[in-house]
Formats: structure tokens, C-alpha cells, sequence
């Protein structure tokens, strides 16, 4: 029975890797795979474009939450939600690959959240982001919060459109995080290290762990959390706050600019 590979698609014979590629495909030459991977960026970076076109013409702050599994993501996302949902609009996208039980939780705070399921897919693509904000219609001024897949690999190299990434890292998960995958780190502008309330029961060494991703992400900013207890979530919000006020001023000028053009 013959399989059906979607270009995404990691197992089996087919392994797209992002990074060099190797070509486990039979075949197929190594510079068929690399033109193959870099059609996928090439048609995803448009649909991101057309997405950031978007998000800034209605002043909509885009942030993609990215994180292994386990990295206690989905917690501090409803927490946030749960805190600042009578502070601003806000608005939820969830990948996940298969249940939806993220997303019910998400729903359950009260704010509005879509699902995309990626089946197989080991990240989101500016295409199905784009789709997903065309049914969400979030309104203008929002704070979208996109939480990728479970991984520190894949969504690193697929631009959604976002104004930033945000890493978070459990400090359940060893301090080498971020030299193992400079990828995300060095894309990411905010590094959350949340479960901060588990220090005293670890063996994780925070300076150390930040050290090596100020080494991959010079301009990376730091900020320790416990979505449990609530320790340092407030610094976060009022990362969100002032990413927010840049966002808004940066739409007023647009907005002024466009009205101008059309007078």
C-alpha cells in the first residue's frame, strides 16, 4: 500500500531536514533536495509577507511561541490569557498535531483560540497561519499569541508573519538547550526560563543556560518565570505591554501615511 509523503513529512524514506540536506531520498541528488527545501521556505516566506502586511494594518501584535514539549508552554499561555484578557484583545492560535485539548483549555479562558491540526507536520506554515487568522478575524490592535508545535528544530525556519518568536525553556529540560539548537534561539527575541519555582529541586544552572544562549543570540532577552506560581510573570506582561505600545505606534504612522497617500 503506497504511502503518501507530503513534502513535510519526516519518516519514511523521506526526510526534508531543514539545514543541510542529506539525501536519504533514493534518487534523489542533493541538489534536488536542497531546491525542493528551498521552494517550501521560498512559497512560505511569501504567505508570511502577506501576513505581516496584514498584522500591521491592523495593528495586531503576532508572537510565536515556540518550545519542546513539556516546556510547560500551554500553562503560561493560559495563565497569560487568564491575567491580561480584560487588559487587551487577545487572540489564540493553536498547533498542535493532533488533539485538540490545548485549544478547549485555551477556549476555556474565554478567549477566542483556533486550532490547526498538522497531522504529520513537525511545525506551522505562513499558509495555514494566514488561513487560521482569516477565521479567527481577530480585532484590530490584538495581541495574537501562535503556539507552535512542540519542538526546537522545525518551526525555526518557517517566518509566520510574527513580530517575534519567544522561547520558552523549562528549566526541567538542562541548560544546553540553547547551544543544541542555535537555530530557534538565534531567532527568537525573548527567552522565557519558566518553572523557575523548581530551582531548589534541580540541578540546572541558570547563568550557565543563559550564558550559552546569549553566545548563540547576543541581543536575546532573558526573563525567569513560574507559570505555577506566578514568579516573574509579571516582567513578561509588561514585555507584552511595551511590545504592544510599539506596535500601536508603529500602526498610527501607518495608518497616517496610507490616509495621506489617499487624500
Amino acid at each position: 500500500h503506497a504511502h503518501h509523503h507530503d513534502e513535510h513529512t519526516h519518516g519514511g524514506e523521506h526526510h526534508y531536514g531543514h539545514g543541510p540536506a542529506h539525501a536519504h531520498a533514493p534518487g534523489m541528488s542533493q541538489s534536488r533536495m536542497l531546491q525542493i527545501e528551498q521552494d517550501i521556505l521560498g512559497k512560505n516566506n511569501e504567505y508570511a509577507n502577506a501576513n505581516r502586511r496584514l498584522f500591521t494594518e491592523k495593528g495586531i501584535l503576532v508572537l510565536n511561541l515556540v518550545s519542546s514539549p513539556g516546556s510547560g508552554k500551554t500553562s503560561l499561555l493560559t495563565r497569560t490569557l487568564q491575567d491580561l484578557k480584560d487588559e487587551m484583545p487577545l487572540a489564540v492560535i493553536e498547533g498542535d498535531q493532533e488533539t485538540s485539548q490545548d485549544a478547549d483549555r485555551i477556549r476555556d479562558t474565554g478567549v477566542p483560540a483556533i486550532q490547526i491540526n498538522t497531522g504529520k507536520g513537525c511545525h506551522l506554515d505562513a499558509h495555514q497561519v494566514g488561513h487560521a487568522v482569516d477565521h479567527l478575524n481577530p480585532d484590530e490592535t490584538s495581541v495574537l499569541m501562535i503556539e507552535n508545535v512542540g519542538n526546537l528544530v522545525c518551526p525555526a525556519a518557517f517566518d509566520l508573519g510574527e513580530a517575534h518568536k519567544v522561547a520558552i525553556l523549562s528549566i526541567t529540560e538542562g541548560e544546553d538547550k540553547p547551544i543544541k539548537y542555535p537555530d530557534m534561539f538565534h531567532a527568537a527575541d525573548l527567552l522565557l526560563l519558566n518553572k523557575i519555582d523548581l530551582l531548589p529541586y534541580l540541578q540546572f544552572d541558570i547563568d550557565q543556560c543563559i550564558d550559552y544562549a546569549r553566545r548563540v543570540n547576543p541581543g536575546i532577552q532573558v526573563l525567569q518565570v513560574s507559570a505555577t506560581s506566578g514568579e516573574g510573570m509579571e516582567d513578561w506582561y509588561q514585555w507584552l505591554r511595551l511590545a504592544r505600545q510599539s506596535r500601536l505606534v508603529g500602526h498610527n504612522s501607518w495608518q497616517t501615511a496610507n490616509l495621506q497617500e489617499s487624500a
